[in-house]
């Protein structure tokens, strides 16, 4: 099963994976998480400053997860297309035909979980853009992509609430 989680920054996405890692339900699953961090120290710039470049490596890095069996990841190919409508160097054209490439990769998850950042309070981790209005631009573009693209999304589940409240909302989608 391949499951992966999306939502603007600072909703707690990576949080909630740490979390499911400790759980028996998933002993059977691989785990990826955020690696901004790594990337930014490699010299790929993220966020408004974002290249068409580096945001092939993202969709690099979404399709290599896609490509194994049981992933829980937390972040998916619609948080890398909003990412790329709003990278201040990537043009209109170029950033609509790479969504079009993007796009083909959504009906490989099983499930996409949107966690919403209302009620999430913005954190500062030294990486990510720390912008309330970018913050709600990728979320809307989020929804946008989400919207658009409903067709080829299998399984998509609104997350909200405390991380066990959403533990529990996955497990009950999951599981029955």
């Amino acid at each position: 099963m391949k499951i992966g989680l999306c939502g603007t920054m600072s909703v707690g996405k990576t949080t909630l994976v740490n979390a499911l890692k400790e759980l028996p339900e998933f002993a059977d699953y691989n785990f990826a998480t955020e690696r901004s961090k790594y990337l930014r120290d490699l010299g790929i710039p993220l966020n408004t400053d974002s290249t068409l470049k580096g945001q092939v490596i993202f969709l690099a890095e979404r399709a290599a997860e896609l490509l194994q069996e049981n992933i829980i990841t937390d972040r998916t190919v619609v948080d890398v297309m909003a990412f790329t409508k709003a990278a201040e160097s990537i043009n209109y054209y170029e950033a609509e035909a790479f969504n079009d490439l993007a796009k083909n990769l959504l009906h490989e998850y099983d499930y996409i979980f949107y966690v919403s950042p209302v009620g999430v309070e913005m954190e500062d981790n030294g990486v990510r853009e720390t912008d309330l209005e970018y913050r709600n631009l990728i979320d809307f573009l989020i929804g946008l992509n989400l919207q658009r693209n409903k067709l080829r999304i299998k399984n998509l589940v609104t997350l909200s609430g405390t991380t066990e409240e959403r533990i529990a909302q996955m497990k009950e989608t999951i599981f029955g």
